[in-house]
């Protein structure tokens, strides 16, 4: 017998790194509940992410996420329309706790299974704070991925430049241990870039190339030089400009190849997603340079919760796929690798 509600309802899951995260979104794209269980204080120990010690806190919390995120949305099981899981990139181990728990549950409640790109949930986690227009182009920046693309319409993906080697949130990661920062240190090292100056210089690279790829290795390798060379010579160094200088660098490279993009393409609006679009000198930057070199182009941004790894911006879009009529078998497998 066909179920009768008022309202369609997803629930997404989230287990590519170290978050695990249960949403539930309706179809007019309502967040009703996204729980997540963050590991940071397990990882932080060891100054990154553990791939074995991620997974088994997966297991440990995605039934419990499950519970808590139907509750807090306060329906049942039998209102919902389909379930939704992160199929990749992520990490091998942790997304397949999470792909075989959205098998099991939707199995189990005989619900269509939706697989959703990590990246494109980055995207349109920007949907939450209003609805997105085409064509429009996203800058997206985390630990793992830093890539421009460029969409014409719901669920197409143009990635039109993107890293060569390090991601902006990986070298964020690696300065922050340089400098003796705990992890994740994204945050702390922002912070202590409002404090100083850009006094260093630190290279800009591939500024000036004519397209929209992306380096930070050698910015990374310059940094960690300068740093190395100091405490050789017993020279003291302020960690402030050291962080500012740092910070100057990648938000000049991000900022300027992302309004290049923007002045070379017919776009209407520009997303800025993923865990590095939290930091508060890059959202200040590419405000002020969207609004005088592009003020017809409209900048979104996620709120702050909504910029990590979370199970709300899966189900945002989920719902594009699920009216695309993408859906996966049983035989659903992780994508580590998975690109847009």
């Amino acid at each position: 017998m066909e179920r009768v509600t008022d309202k369609r309802y997803i629930l997404a899951i989230e287990s590519s790194c170290d978050e695990t995260s249960v949403a539930v979104v309706s179809e007019d794209n309502q967040l009703l509940a996204n729980v997540v269980a963050s590991q940071i204080l397990s990882h932080k120990r060891f100054g990154g992410v553990v791939p074995e010690v991620a997974s088994r806190h997966h297991v440990e919390q995605i039934t419990l996420c499950m519970k808590l995120a139907l509750e807090e949305a306060n329906i049942t099981v039998s209102e919902l329309s389909a379930v939704a899981v992160t199929e990749g990139p992520g990490l091998v181990g942790a997304l397949l706790i999470g792909i075989s728990a959205a098998k099991a549950f939707a199995w189990a409640n005989g619900l269509p299974l939706i697989p959703v790109n990590h990246m494109a949930g980055h995207i349109y986690a920007a949907s939450y704070v209003k609805p997105l227009e085409f064509p429009l182009m996203a800058l997206l920046v985390s630990g793992g991925h830093t890539e421009l693309v460029y969409m014409r319409e719901h669920g197409s993906y143009e990635v039109i430049g993107e890293t060569r080697d390090d991601a902006a949130g990986e070298a964020y990661d690696k300065v922050g241990r340089v400098l003796g920062l705990a992890y994740p240190s994204g945050k702390e090292l922002d912070e202590l870039a409002h404090l100083g100056a850009d006094t260093f210089n630190f290279p800009r690279a591939m500024l000036r190339e004519p397209n929209y790829d992306f380096s930070f290795s050698g910015l990374k390798s310059s940094f960690i030089n300068t740093v190395h060379n100091a405490r050789q010579k017993e020279v003291n160094l302020d960690k402030n400009d050291l962080a500012a200088s740092f910070q100057a660098s990648v938000i000049e490279v991000l900022v300027t190849k992302t309004l290049k993009a923007c002045q070379e393409y017919p776009v209407k609006q520009l997303v800025v997603a993923g865990g590095v679009a939290a930091n508060k000198g890059l959202r200040a930057e590419i405000k002020t340079a969207i609004t005088e070199i592009s003020p017809k182009v409209e900048l979104i941004v996620p709120p702050l919760h909504l910029c990590g790894d979370n199970a709300g911006m899966i189900g945002a879009a989920a719902w594009i796929e699920f009216s695309k009529g993408n859906l996966a078998d049983w035989d659903l497998n992780a994508e580590p690798s998975l690109t847009l």
